[in-house]
């Protein structure tokens, strides 16, 4: 992997004086705190920061930014550290801002739909918050991962097909810009023709533009009644061409995930679930008990049509739970099936007309490798992803793993799809930026970048070369 790590000096020890005495025991050089700041899920090389200090309040970070940029040192937010794209690596050094300890959920506004956090706060905690409100907070990629880390790299997941992503769930946003300045971006209207959306600006941009310390979210009332369901399929396509179906029909379904026969395989080992192996959509439906029973009539329906068997509900809340907490850990069981491998993950996202092409194709290329490639993901938006288990000291297992990336991203640009529907960029996918928006878009990202991060101190390396 040609990653662009890059020798740096030494953190100044005005700097490093200024810190300790600042923060006491919220700042630590000490190796073993760098390293936990210093890798992530992917299978990167780890790169430690030079420090790590543990923020706040919005004010702290400022002063951090501050501080750092007088001495031109970068600086790398982080947050739950379950990025897979390199996204936090400390790849020029610098001080790492933990931001875990801004955890707290400042209002939550009911009548309104909407509710303020800081950015450590996780789906879970604000969730939990919300109970016995009637109000929940939809996003779900699995990974209990942090508000504030799920805005920076525009994430998504299961629910994304019915809720959207975190792009239209973000009303506003308390961001820290690389010379310390804070600005507030969006508020809580609805709706505003108010000038540049820097917003959106922010959503996605991976911690290269500012650091987010606060943002308001979308809340949704509670469904009236819920229901999942598990369909098997005789092959990949079958199960693909239910989801096209479904789809274009309009039917309102708020997830739809694909699993293949290796996947499912893992995670009966893994969560001890006895689900055939086969390829299997999993289904969940959300509205009034009647709206809920036709969506899931119509659904078996098509299914059947596609070859679908074996349909099976899980209406109680314990089964329903049970069912998605072992889809969320489909990428941790999918480690099992190769004890001591580590994971190269990627993601692509093409038009819902594409996604059984795209798949037929990947699904050729899978045959042709020698080494594990469980298939899984999101389908019901076009989104699937694929977890190549190699050893990272073999270089012919990485050549392998990069050559299956380049393939299956190669498909998705030319069918008019992105380079990767949730993971974000980071280090991993940059070669393929130009590629997917044009030189010209990517030098205005790289103006952009420049504006506001004059001496590119704001996680340098991510997203732009």
């Amino acid at each position: 992997m040609n990653i662009p790590y890059a020798p740096h000096p030494p953190l100044p020890a005005a700097l490093i004086e200024d810190l300790a005495h600042r923060f006491t025991n919220r700042f630590s050089i000490s190796q073993a705190v760098r390293d936990q700041h210093g890798r992530d899920e992917s299978v990167h090389p780890a790169a430690a920061p030079d420090a790590v200090v543990f923020v706040e309040t919005t004010k702290e970070v400022a002063e951090v930014n501050r501080l750092c940029s007088q001495h031109r040192v970068p600086v790398i937010p982080f947050g739950a550290g379950s990025s897979v794209e390199g996204h936090f690596l400390a790849i020029r050094g610098g001080v790492c801002i933990d931001l875990t300890r801004m955890n707290h959920i400042v209002a939550v506004h009911a009548e309104d739909l909407d509710a303020t956090v800081q950015p450590g706060v996780t789906r879970k905690q604000l969730n939990a918050e919300l109970h016995g409100t009637g109000l929940f907070f939809p996003i779900d990629p699995g990974a209990d991962a942090s508000l504030g880390g799920m805005a920076a790299t525009r994430a998504s997941g299961t629910n994304a097909v019915r809720y959207g992503t975190m792009r239209e769930n973000v009303l506003g946003m308390t961001v820290v810009l690389a010379d310390g300045r804070i600005i507030r971006t969006g508020g809580r209207a609805k709706k505003s023709s108010a000038g540049y959306d820097l917003t959106r600006l922010f959503i996605g941009s991976e911690g290269t533009l500012g650091i987010i310390t606060e943002l308001t979210v979308r809340l949704y009332p509670l469904p009236e009644a819920i229901s999942s369901a598990v369909c098997t399929f005789p092959g990949v396509d079958a199960a693909v061409d239910t989801v096209i179906q479904t789809i274009q029909l309009g039917i309102p379904v708020a997830r739809i995930e694909l699993l293949d026969a290796l996947t499912i395989s893992a995670v009966n080992r893994y969560s001890k679930t006895t689900l055939t192996e086969a390829p299997t959509l999993f289904f969940e439906f959300h509205g009034s008990p009647s709206a809920v029973e036709e969506q899931a009539a119509l659904v078996q329906e098509i299914a059947a049509g596609h070859g679908g068997m074996n349909f099976e509900w899980a209406t109680r809340p314990e089964d329903r739970s049970r069912l998605w907490q072992a889809r969320h850990d489909a990428y941790f069981a999918c480690l099992q099936l190769r004890p001591g491998s580590r994971a190269f993950p990627t993601d692509v996202c093409v038009p819902i007309s594409r996604l059984a092409e795209c798949i037929r194709a990947t699904n050729e290329d899978i045959a042709r490798c020698p080494i594990p490639v469980p298939l899984f993901g999101h389908v019901g938006d076009g989104n699937f992803h694929l977890v190549v288990l190699i050893d990272p000291d073999n270089p012919q297992e990485v050549a392998e793993a990069e050559r299956i990336n380049h393939a299956v991203v190669k498909r998705a640009l030319a069918m008019e799809g992105t380079c990767t529907g949730e993971h974000g960029i980071g280090i991993g996918k940059q070669k393929f930026l130009v590629d997917e928006h044009g030189e010209a878009a990517v030098d205005v990202m790289r103006a952009l970048k420049r504006a506001l991060d004059p001496d590119n101190l704001l996680n340098p390396g991510k997203i732009l070369s």
